[in-house]
């Protein structure tokens, strides 16, 4: 048996020990596949931009990634398990602008949106659109909040689901434009363009690539998007701003996180790993094709888009006397 001293040096050796283990288990990573979380069902812009961005990074990192779906409850049964499981590096959330929306949105959300996750950084960015019919009398946003406040009450929009991104995006334009509108919920996008189409709905707000295929076949007109500037796929359409909603802008992100307390140079690799991932061009040509951008922030960029987008949606919800369900 050890005498008192003895075990006084044991301890003293142990407690420094992890200091040492640490580092070098970090340099080392990653020694086995690396599983992201999709809080969305397949096929939307999540899903496919993790997938672009996975199959890419395996190769720079030489380990297999493998994307998982976990849809449910906004995105929020995804974001508990990756943020209460291991903070080893091997499980990461690809999330999107409904990360932060569901902060406003979900009552009992059980975690932090912020704090409960280490950001490697935005990935890409897409631009959420005003979209109306093609015969809609209105070319631009501007005359559409004419005719909203010539007749108050009598214009409507559609979107997915209340709470949802799109739902929530178009509060706060018709909030920030003085508008009265009345909203109609919907349960699948395909099914907001139906109704755009028939004139059941005024307008909608969606992302661009969404409704892609209706513009380009003259059935829907984009009106206006979102973005700060104009969108280079769409350099003929004037922004919200330019439409005389000054300081408005709402970006459609996608982000990678890990749970907080993964090691920083875990983050850092990872980090520098999307930055060879987002130079290539066959990425950059994947992720237009679905309507995104590549675009690299850093990790404390991310934290703070984050952080404002948290606060910016809990104001929209708020005023708009939604109930957080």
């Amino acid at each position: 048996m050890l005498d008192r001293r003895a075990c006084a040096v044991v301890a003293v050796v142990l407690a420094s020990t992890p200091i040492f283990i640490s580092p070098v288990a970090a340099e080392d990573w990653p020694t086995r596949p690396i599983r992201i979380l999709v809080g969305f069902g397949a096929g939307g812009g999540t899903d496919v931009t993790s997938r672009i961005i996975g199959d890419a990074l395996s190769e720079v990192l030489g380990q297999s990634i493998v994307v998982e779906n976990k849809p449910g409850a906004g995105g929020t049964i995804a974001g508990d398990i990756v943020a209460k499981g291991a903070k080893d590096g091997y499980n990461a959330l690809m999330v999107s602008v409904a990360h932060t929306v569901a902060t406003a949105t979900i009552k009992a959300q059980p975690y932090d949106a912020v704090n409960d996750f280490a950001p490697v950084g935005v990935v890409a960015n897409s631009a959420f659109v005003v979209v109306v019919r093609k015969d809609f009398p209105a070319d631009n946003l501007r005359d559409l909040i004419a005719i909203a406040r010539r007749e108050p009450g009598k214009l409507n929009y559609g979107s997915v689901t209340i709470g949802s991104t799109q739902h929530i995006t178009a509060e706060l334009l018709r909030q920030r434009s003085g508008i009265e509108a009345q909203h109609i919920s919907f349960r699948t996008t395909p099914e907001v363009v139906t109704a755009l189409m028939r004139g059941d709905v005024s307008f909608g707000v969606e992302l661009a690539h969404a409704v892609r295929g209706q513009v380009q076949s003259g059935d829907l007109k984009i009106i206006a998007v979102m973005t700060a500037k104009r969108w280079p796929t769409l350099p003929d359409v004037p922004t919200v701003q330019e439409s005389g909603i000054s300081d408005f802008e709402v970006l459609g992100w996608y982000g990678l996180l890990f749970p907080a307390g993964v090691a920083p140079e875990i983050v850092a690799k990872t980090h520098a790993g999307l930055a060879k991932v987002l130079s290539r061009g066959s990425v950059h040509d994947q992720l237009e094709h679905i309507g995104a951008l590549p675009s690299l922030s850093s990790p404390e960029e991310f934290r703070q888009l984050l952080a404002s987008e948290v606060v910016k949606w809990r104001a929209v919800v708020k005023a708009a006397g939604l109930e957080p369900s």
